[in-house]
């Protein structure tokens, strides 16, 4: 999946019920499903253009959505910082002694932000 997919399906979990049943199974169809442009205009019995036209205003809705409220990309930062506090707790778990004051005070300030 390359980045663009993965960072559409991410905004279709977040912002998809504000999408058509249409666009959603467009989307859904094209991004999750990995069918072709082609495929999907056969099964709706639409043209490709008409496909292409619909799945892209979908993702066009999705990106304000997300330029406006910032939800998506507020939990990925969220997600990162969860595993970074994750890593560094193993860290304090094996590390010696005179290490652990300062992976407390990282592993304090990576919590905080998760606030």
């Amino acid at each position: 999946m390359d980045d663009n997919t993965l960072h559409m399906t991410i905004l279709f979990d977040f912002y998809g019920e504000l999408l058509t049943d249409k666009q959603k199974e467009y989307f859904d169809l094209y991004h999750n499903e990995d069918l072709s442009l082609s495929e999907i205009a056969e099964k709706a019995k639409i043209t490709r253009n008409g496909v292409y036209d619909i799945i892209k205003r979908a993702e066009k809705i999705l990106t304000e959505f997300e330029l406006k409220t910032g939800l998506a990309k507020k939990w990925l930062d969220t997600r990162q910082d969860i595993e970074e506090a994750i890593k560094l707790t193993k860290e304090i778990k094996q590390s010696p002694i005179n290490n652990i004051n300062d992976l407390t005070n990282k592993l304090l300030k990576l919590l905080e932000n998760i606030q």
